[in-house]
């Protein structure tokens, strides 16, 4: 299946440690390490970020690099190792604007691109055309890009005019630690114990951002808890919010507030995997109305632990979550609220996308994604090989 000789790959792990780009990140290199004992993998980075991906085999080699991606000396040193090692082909897990001007060809995953959209107005004028068109030279020059789904693909080709046939869906899919069945006893007395949660929970878990709708989400717990309290039921609902930096989103505490909701509306920071899994185990509902998603695990994760969804019918997500949840607009509070309520008191619905939850978790693979990406390895390396031999 490969050329006829080692193909050495160089993949960029710095950001193995955060979350979206982390867990693509950890879990192709994992996956990877166990279908392909033969081709060289150097895993340029810091050396806590390749102890997050656990033990790999002999073929893949840490090369520590301790300078960030986004400076002038990352990239150079960067540049240097690739150029040294005689790689072959250079992978780098997410989109990027910084030039590399690599030796070798690259394979770019673009995981969303909301960089451009949700975020354009936190720089100036200037400052987002130049940001836009350097990633658009990037993707134009790179020998494939991998989109995590059908949606990320037809945003990259529209936003950026790149050929359909240069991009290539590979999709995601779920750390395997969360497909370690339900929590037990001991995890959910942990629940009570550290995070001091009694009671019945809606959750969200994700990045704080305004993309991801939470004023909305809040608004719409504030109705919920309003129908709720007419029919005498769940009188001690609560939200748990689970996402990074809350402290730079006021607007998400005064959103409670104003909803008369303050009390029952917990912010939390970084929850681990490990917990992460019992509060999605915990929850009766998880809710994810989010505006914009390139794939959006998040949904997927509270699947494999049989909690029912309600999710937005736009972007990504119901390429993601087919049948099994339920969708509504994620500008529209009341249909946010109705879902809820729905999913919340008729058993026979909870069931349903329970079931067909569990049967969606499996339709996503990280070893059918890495024997794809083995693939695109190879045409690359292949496609490079002969025009280096027609130009000769």
């Amino acid at each position: 299946m490969w050329l006829n000789h080692l193909v050495r790959v160089a993949l960029d792990i710095r950001r193995a440690t955060e979350f979206v780009v982390g867990t693509y990140t950890r879990n192709i290199l994992r996956a990877l390490g166990r279908i392909d004992h033969v081709n060289e993998y150097l895993l340029i980075g810091l050396p806590q970020a390749a102890s997050e991906i656990g033990e790999l085999p002999a073929n893949f080699t840490v090369v520590p690099l301790l300078e960030p991606e986004n400076t002038l000396k990352g990239h150079l040193e960067f540049r240097r190792i690739v150029k040294q090692r005689g790689c072959d082909l250079v992978h780098i897990p997410q989109l990027t604007w910084v030039p590399r001007n690599l030796p070798c060809p690259c394979v770019i995953t673009v995981h969303d691109v909301v960089e451009h959209m949700y975020r354009a107005g936190d720089r100036s004028n200037l400052t987002r055309s130049l940001h836009f068109q350097l990633t658009r030279r990037i993707l134009k020059r790179a020998g494939r890009i991998l989109a995590v789904s059908n949606f990320t693909k037809n945003e990259i080709e529209k936003l950026f005019e790149i050929p359909g046939g240069q991009i290539e869906v590979v999709y995601n899919a779920i750390d395997e630690r969360f497909l370690r069945g339900h929590a037990t006893d001991a995890d959910r007395q942990v629940l009570v114990e550290r995070y001091l949660v009694t009671y019945p929970f809606l959750l969200y878990a994700g990045r704080i951002s305004p993309h991801k709708n939470l004023v909305r989400i809040i608004q719409a717990f504030a109705a919920l808890k309003t129908e709720l309290e007419k029919q005498s039921e769940y009188p001690d609902l609560k939200l748990i919010i689970i996402g990074d930096e809350l402290s730079k989103h006021p607007d998400l505490r005064r959103a409670a507030i104003r909803s008369g909701v303050q009390n029952d509306v917990r912010f939390m920071g970084f929850v681990p995997i490990e917990m992460l899994r019992v509060f999605y185990d915990a929850a009766k509902v998880f809710v994810f109305p989010s505006l914009f998603e390139g794939f959006g695990l998040q949904p997927l994760e509270a699947m494999a632990h049989g909690t029912p969804v309600v999710t937005s019918n736009t972007s990504s997500l119901p390429e993601v979550v087919g049948q099994a949840a339920t969708l509504v607009n994620p500008e529209n509070v009341f249909e946010i609220m109705r879902a809820l309520h729905r999913v919340l008191l008729d058993p026979a619905t909870r069931e349903k996308l329970k079931q067909r939850g569990y049967e969606q978790v499996k339709k996503f693979s990280w070893e059918v994604s890495a024997q794809r990406v083995l693939q695109v390895y190879e045409e690359v390396v292949e496609h490079a090989a002969v025009g280096v031999h027609s130009v000769a």
